[in-house]
């Protein structure tokens, strides 16, 4: 099993918060869990997470700060977790992992916490299915095969 750091995107600093564990080996994975959690969500995040740490990048979780208004017009905040930040040298990669986004709210809500983030590093949804593609807020969605298949299409 393996570890990432969460890390505070704007302060630039690791924090300490709940931790995320990803299997280094999924079929270790569900024969230890003797096939009763298959939720095909968290095997897709766990599986990028191999194959990015494979491609040489350092990966952490990201926490982005969310400011809002709410229904009595009082200040809020929320904290806003980003899948995995990427960091290969001098670059850097936000990724998000989602399933499908099979309407605009999904969307919305995938890449509500990759468009806060105040940088020209890549921003990216990975997506079972689909076509990949920029989106009208300049994110990459692309497609788990893709991503998996052509190292260099990131």
């Amino acid at each position: 099993m393996d570890r990432p750091k969460r890390y505070d995107i704007k302060g630039k600093k690791y924090i300490n918060t709940p931790v995320k564990y990803y299997f280094t080996d999924v079929g270790l994975r569900n024969a230890l869990l003797n096939f009763r959690q298959i939720e095909e969500t968290h095997l897709m995040e766990n599986i990028i997470y191999n194959e990015l740490l494979i491609r040489g990048y350092n990966v952490d979780v990201g926490v982005v700060d969310h400011y809002y208004t709410d229904e009595n017009d009082q200040r809020r905040q929320k904290k806003l977790e980003v899948d995995f930040v990427c960091n290969r040298g001098s670059n850097r990669l936000y990724l998000q992992s989602a399933l499908a986004i099979p309407d605009k709210n999904k969307m919305e809500q995938e890449q509500a916490s990759i468009i806060k983030i105040i940088d020209s590093f890549p921003k990216i949804i990975i997506v079972k299915d689909g076509i990949s593609h920029y989106n009208e807020d300049g994110v990459f969605i692309m497609n788990l095969f893709d991503f998996l298949l052509k190292d260099n299409e990131m």
